[in-house]
């Protein structure tokens, strides 16, 4: 167990990440900069394709193609529209910086690849005989959620709530963690889980990002604004 905090420096791998995912976004046939792919018909195909090559498709992962065990890697970088990945950006900014300050940021990169990995694979064996495509990097940024729960309970983010007329209102990171949790739990279980949303992912890798800096890194008690507010009921 990690006995001192790391210190990084800039979080250079949260800004890559976030960087990375937003240029495969711009050069895909989702984002609409690319009249590449052509219109109508010819650019549904595109996007079709696109997501069949690059995305978890969960009747296919246990078969015998080596590309098929490569999707719980890629698809963690292709989202399905813009609100999808600016949705996902913004819990990785907000939450990534200070995680990988404390974790360092090769063990950050190879703990949101594989918390990302993991939790699209549970997903993918829970719809084993599932066709639709599954992508996003919403896996991953739950375990850094659920990392930064244990790490940092106490430091204070500042969040928007729909249901409190979107006023801006500090929490400790405890509570706004644990209730994004019960929402995702609450629509896991319900009635309210929309067609291709994965929140038995986001579950996963909650749990998981939770559990892994339980075994590995000390809680710090150290206590840092935020920059950037998050959204209490969007959806990574």
């Amino acid at each position: 167990m990690s006995k001192r905090r790391t210190t990084c420096g800039a979080p250079l791998v949260t800004y890559g990440l976030i960087g990375l995912c937003c240029l495969v976004f711009l050069l895909s046939p989702l984002s609409g900069f690319t009249p590449a792919y052509g219109r109508g018909d010819a650019l549904r195909a595109a996007q079709s394709a696109y997501f069949e090559r690059w995305g978890v498709i969960p009747s296919e992962l246990t078969g015998a193609d080596p590309h098929a065990l490569l999707t719980p890697l890629t698809a963690l970088f292709v989202h399905g529209s813009w609100l999808h990945l600016l949705g996902n950006m913004l819990f990785l900014h907000v939450f990534g910086a200070m995680t990988e300050e404390r974790m360092g940021r090769a063990a950050f990169l190879l703990f949101y690849l594989a918390t990302g990995a993991l939790a699209l694979v549970v997903y993918a064996l829970a719809n084993a005989s599932s066709a639709q495509t599954l992508v996003g990097a919403s896996g991953a940024i739950s375990g850094v959620l659920g990392a930064f729960l244990r790490l940092f309970p106490r430091a204070r983010v500042t969040s928007l709530y729909p249901f409190l007329f979107f006023l801006p209102l500090r929490f400790p990171a405890w509570i706004v963690l644990l209730f994004w949790f019960v929402l995702q739990w609450v629509a896991a279980h319900g009635a309210g889980a929309g067609p291709g949303i994965a929140y038995l992912a986001h579950l996963v890798g909650f749990g998981a990002g939770f559990l892994l800096a339980w075994g590995r890194y000390r809680r710090t008690a150290r206590v840092k604004v935020q920059p950037a507010a998050t959204e209490g009921e969007r959806q990574p």
